[in-house]
């Protein structure tokens, strides 16, 4: 899978990838949007998202909250946790934070196995074409790094005809809001025990815009997919038989994780 699909399409018919590009929606209401496209739709999809509001820590679907957050700062300060539909880490995200997701048919690229890390792969291969310009570039395990500073998480969600591989790539991030997140105790090899400000760095210190990113993306797709802009009005929602997986978790989920770790009540919330 190191060359999937990053070859080109050149004489051959360029498979259609439809682009939505949105600013500031809430992160739960575009994890909504994702896992609606992906289980409901039969078309492949990018969908690029600008900032959103309100900061938000987002979770993966088998995190357990007291082992990845501080609840109780969390909670002082009313700062959302959502636990999404994917796979992958814990992040906050805010107005820094710019996401990109592909949704995709498993045959929409050339030789690439739907398989985790063979997605990983690839995704790395079409990043490198982006940043190439910008910075050293590197795919770290499950991450996007510039030398050793993090810069973009990944999560996946795989199903057996599709998947979905979304990226929150930090733009700018406000040092207090990592405060909110403990230390993974199941970490990259690469993070060398670094605490989040040690670890991480700012996309906007090394590229010119966020529009010089995201162009750069939408381009790259352009070497495999036919690229259709969509207006996010336009985007198919609201599938009567539709339930999204992700949730936000209550205060009283929060809490109680806080009174008792061990209750059974808790660890349904935490599953």
């Amino acid at each position: 899978m190191a060359s999937a699909g990053l070859a080109g399409m050149s004489g051959a018919a360029r498979p259609l990838m439809r682009l939505v590009t949105m600013s500031g929606v809430p992160i739960l209401q575009q994890l909504h949007l994702e896992e609606e496209l992906l289980r409901c739709t039969s078309d492949n999809w990018c969908i690029i998202n600008n900032g959103t509001t309100p900061a938000t820590i987002v979770m993966g679907v088998s995190g357990r909250v007291s082992e990845l957050v501080k609840i109780q700062p969390a909670l002082r300060d009313q700062v959302p946790v959502v636990r999404r539909f994917s796979g992958g880490g814990t992040v906050i995200v805010d107005q820094g934070t710019v996401f990109v997701t592909f949704i995709c048919n498993k045959n929409a690229i050339a030789g690439l196995q739907p398989f985790p890390r063979d997605i990983m792969s690839w995704s790395g291969q079409l990043y490198g074409k982006v940043f190439d310009r910008f910075g050293e570039f590197h795919l770290r395990e499950n991450d996007y790094a510039f030398s050793h500073r993090k810069f973009g998480g990944n999560a996946q969600s795989i199903t057996k005809n599709r998947w979905v591989h979304h990226t929150s790539f930090l733009w700018d991030y406000d040092v207090k809001n990592m405060d909110y997140l403990k230390i993974p105790k199941r970490a990259p090899e690469y993070r060398l025990a670094r605490n989040h400000t040690d670890f991480l760095c700012r996309m906007k210190e090394y590229i010119p815009s966020r529009s010089v990113f995201t162009d750069g993306v939408i381009a790259a797709l352009g070497e495999h997919f036919s690229v259709q802009p969509m207006d996010l009005q336009a985007v198919p929602s609201g599938d009567e038989e539709f339930v999204p997986s992700t949730k936000l978790l209550s205060q009283q989920d929060l809490e109680e994780i806080v009174s008792s770790k061990e209750s059974p009540r808790v660890q349904k919330v935490e599953a």
